[in-house]
């Protein structure tokens, strides 16, 4: 049987002509898809941020992701809720939906997460499950020692802020010195939870029957301490809350008089992303608009 002669040069030619019509098939089905993408995104924008919330239909994050190096400034035409969603949602990986746990937590503490301070980092949700969760997002924080404290750590930049107002004032924690007052521990969240409630409270506020205990302790794996974001002051001076005021620090907790809040931002940019200023027995509240 004769063997035909097989031509080296057309077989290089061939492969090197399926190769460039493979790529250039490649490329079309990525700029297709690029472009679908581009739409999707586009469409996401254009719908309204409340209906993204009620309807749940689109992942209301990338509504508002930063794609710039420029601070965020809420638009002014969206209401004062639309205008803190707007913010929080380029922290937060979703946004939960109104009357779930999720929200009501977010009503109270998460003012949080508008901080637009980049030093900082914010949890991808607003509740820990339990305290291996909470280690292993504390480990990638970067922390700071609050001036004259024994063992009391926040977030560096939290702690730099407070330590600037604290040198302008003589600011106490509200134990004197403890770590309990600064970032906390599962553990030690829970621990304050059962001093003050129990597993039946917590069924009422995941069911949004209770929320004035939120004022009092924050339930297990939902507090602003276990994020280095908060700490408990003594604070009893206009020049106090001045001096903390100036340096991002604010009382965001509705009846929680001894807890702050490192917001990051100035007291007058607080109503530009949706905080109403509420006065309750002589104490000034930021409260969020949920």
């Amino acid at each position: 049987m004769k063997i035909p002669f097989i031509n080296q040069k057309k077989i290089t030619r061939f492969i090197r002509k399926t190769s460039f019509i493979s790529i250039v098939i490649l490329m079309i089905f990525v700029l297709v898809a690029s472009n679908e993408i581009t739409h999707h995104k586009v469409a996401i924008t254009a719908q309204p941020l409340q209906e993204c919330l009620i309807n749940n239909s689109l992942p209301c994050i990338d509504t508002f992701k930063n794609t710039t190096s420029e601070p965020f400034i809420p638009d002014a035409k969206l209401n004062p809720q639309q205008r803190f969603l707007s913010a929080i949602a380029r922290k937060l990986s979703t946004i939960p939906q109104p009357g779930t746990y999720e929200y009501t937590l977010l009503r109270s503490y998460g003012a949080v997460f508008v901080n637009p301070d980049i030093g900082i980092k914010l949890p991808q949700k607003n509740i820990f499950a339990n305290e291996q969760e909470t280690q292993e997002f504390q480990a990638t924080l970067t922390m700071d020692r609050v001036d004259s404290t024994n063992d009391c750590y926040l977030q560096k930049s939290a702690a730099d802020a407070l330590n600037k107002a604290r040198v302008q004032q003589q600011i106490p924690l509200k134990s004197g010195y403890g770590s309990g007052d600064c970032t906390r521990t599962f553990n030690t969240n829970l621990r304050f939870w059962h001093k003050y409630a129990n597993d039946r409270v917590l069924a009422k506020v995941q069911q949004g029957k209770e929320t004035k205990i939120l004022g009092l302790v924050a339930p297990p794996g939902t507090s602003q301490h276990l994020w280095g974001l908060a700490i408990d002051l003594r604070v009893g001076s206009k020049e106090q809350r001045k001096a903390l005021n100036q340096n991002g620090w604010f009382q965001t907790v509705e009846n929680d008089v001894p807890h702050w809040t490192y917001v990051g931002l100035s007291e007058d940019n607080l109503p530009l992303f949706g905080f109403k200023k509420q006065a309750i027995r002589g104490i000034t509240y930021w409260i969020t608009p949920l």
